[in-house]
């Protein structure tokens, strides 16, 4: 049986734990204060556990509280998501894909292929959310997602199936000042002495191990001085003068003016765009998404 009583405490400790205000957080909820205090009382006598330490500084979460936020805000997501669709259920939608893309697919891909859903599918709800390339596979896992635009090569994971849709030329973002940016093409070598900007090898295994073997074939052990979750904040580190860091020659279009972004020499193709979903529950338009996409079928 649902327990909505639960439901409303989590949401009241949501908005609380966001605004780190008790009065923001009740007008954010269009309610009083003093019942919504109560109702954390209540929530926290039920949990057994303290949430909210009240300081001259505002409300501040305890250990418990930031321990249980993640999950709150994961939970909110999803009752989003349920209420969305049960509104497109009773207006008689055809139904609600749900999407998590990574930054770079959000400004590509993307926007197009929701575009031209809307024309082929008008009554399709499209829920976006943005992710890493690691996140998807247990949002896949767990229902979150029907399908993900990730940066992976093909790697089928259990039960998760990877589908390549883009390659891009691998480049490298220098700080604007560094010695090489006057030349058009960079030999990989020539970075043997540069610290390097890369992401954790465990959000994008395949990707990492690409990086890591052209830097070997090239003669050298890439030095990693700082790790970065996105490509975003590779290039962000760069313009700070942290290192230099590999990335797909695409991002020259968006690279800020404290970031030089040049090809290397030889051209090495990587993959940066995949669609990703579960093998046991794939959506319906999947071969629709493969064509979008422009691919024609449907493996692995």
């Amino acid at each position: 049986m649902i327990n909505f009583r639960l439901i409303r405490h989590l949401w009241l400790f949501l908005a609380v734990a966001e605004e780190r205000h008790f009065g923001r957080a009740a007008r954010r909820l269009g309610m009083t204060q003093p019942p919504l205090t109560e109702q954390i009382k209540v929530l926290e006598q039920a949990l057994k556990v303290q949430l909210f330490d009240r300081t001259s500084k505002g409300t501040q979460l305890t250990p418990a509280g930031q321990a249980i936020l993640p999950a709150v805000r994961r939970f909110a997501e999803q009752l989003e998501h349920l209420e969305l669709a049960v509104r497109e259920a009773a207006a008689g939608q055809s139904g609600l894909l749900t999407i998590g893309a990574i930054s770079s697919a959000m400004l590509d891909e993307l926007p197009d292929m929701i575009k031209r859903l809307k024309v082929s599918h008008p009554g399709l709800t499209v829920a976006v959310r943005e992710i890493d390339s690691a996140d998807a596979l247990p949002a896949l896992e767990n229902g979150e997602l029907d399908v993900a635009l990730v940066r992976m090569d093909r790697q089928n994971v259990g039960h998760i199936r990877v589908q390549p849709l883009k390659q891009d030329r691998l480049a490298v973002a220098l700080p604007a000042r560094h010695r090489l940016t006057e030349h058009l093409e960079i030999p990989l070598i020539a970075l043997a002495e540069d610290d390097f900007v890369l992401f954790p090898r465990h959000l994008n295994p395949t990707y990492h191990d690409t990086l890591i073997a052209c830097c070997h074939r090239a003669g050298f052990a890439p030095r990693v001085l700082h790790e970065a979750r996105t490509v975003a904040s590779q290039v962000a580190f760069v313009g700070c003068g942290q290192g230099v860091a590999l990335v797909p020659i695409t991002l020259a279009r968006s690279a800020p003016v404290n970031v030089v972004i040049r090809p290397l020499q030889g051209e090495v193709n990587v993959v940066t765009t995949a669609l990703a979903w579960h093998a046991e529950r794939p959506p319906v338009l999947l071969e629709l998404l493969l064509q979008e996409l422009g691919n024609s079928r449907v493996e692995g």
